[in-house]
């Protein structure tokens, strides 16, 4: 999302060259969601320079690519696999968690194929899994077999909460595009492991979206005091004001838990030029 559009000139310097994008975001959250891994595995040099622009804490939660997750579910993908983390290695600890959004397809009678997926995965990153099928969050027996696999790998249930968004009919073209599109999922907020992560999606509405990531903000509390160190990823249909709504849900978290580290200073909104 480095790249995105509406933030250009507004809350991101214009123009900047492709090698400084990411430096530029990465002043405004600690974090950023690797989606884009998840249609082109990138180029080796491309990884590198996310590398380069980043400091060694931010954090990418870098997709599988979908000929591992969607077209070949989880089977015969060790070439692919194989693949995926050659490129990415660059980034060392910055993507330690590897992101493995399901289809929706995807339901409690494959559970066992991620089981075998994720232990034959190497040990030196972690994995949170987001599924789709309504039978993991409807059938308890579905819940608990997926939350057993996940705990015995050490890997995390990532929700997608859609909750806020579903909540009232749509008001905008990007609202009703996020309303075909989007999944609707009941919320959960169990964490299983020190590192949960969330993504939440709320409305256009700036008022809209503040109001229903309050239950969030008690969770994260919540989490941090527990000793866990949680991620959340902030979207809204058009995603306009999504960097500004970051570090506004920082803040209320931060508000509660004193000793948090404050997110970075934003780059100012200016090009960079020589003088």
């Amino acid at each position: 999302m480095w790249t995105h559009g509406p933030w250009r000139g507004r809350l991101l310097p214009h123009p900047l060259g492709a090698g400084e994008r990411l430096r530029a975001y990465a002043t405004w959250c600690d974090a950023v969601e690797g989606n884009t891994t998840f249609y082109a595995v990138p180029e080796r040099g491309t990884v590198e320079s996310w590398a380069a622009q980043t400091d060694p804490g931010f954090r990418f939660l870098a997709k599988l690519p979908k000929t591992v997750t969607h077209e070949r579910r989880l089977t015969g993908v060790e070439v692919e696999v194989r693949g995926f983390l050659d490129a990415i290695a660059p980034l060392g600890e910055r993507a330690r968690t590897l992101w493995i959004q399901l289809p929706g397809s995807f339901g409690p009678g494959d559970v066992g194929t991620l089981a075998s997926f994720l232990r034959r995965m190497p040990r030196e990153h972690g994995y949170a899994v987001e599924v789709r099928h309504k039978g993991f969050f409807e059938d308890p027996r579905g819940e608990a077999a997926l939350t057993r696999t996940l705990e015995a790998a050490g890997a995390e249930w990532v929700p997608f909460d859609t909750v806020t968004l579903f909540q009232t009919p749509p008001t905008s073209d990007s609202e009703r595009d996020a309303w075909s599109k989007k999944p609707r999922m009941p919320r959960r907020s169990r964490a299983l492991s020190a590192e949960p992560i969330v993504r939440y999606l709320g409305r256009d509405s700036v008022e809209e979206t503040v109001e229903g990531w309050g239950f969030w903000v008690e969770t994260v509390v919540a989490w941090v005091h527990e000793g866990r160190s949680p991620t959340v990823f902030l979207h809204t249909p058009d995603n306009a004001d999504s960097l500004t709504l970051a570090r506004r849900f920082h803040d209320e978290v931060r508000a509660r838990v004193p000793a948090l580290e404050p997110l970075p200073e934003p780059m100012p909104n200016e090009p960079l030029t020589l003088f």
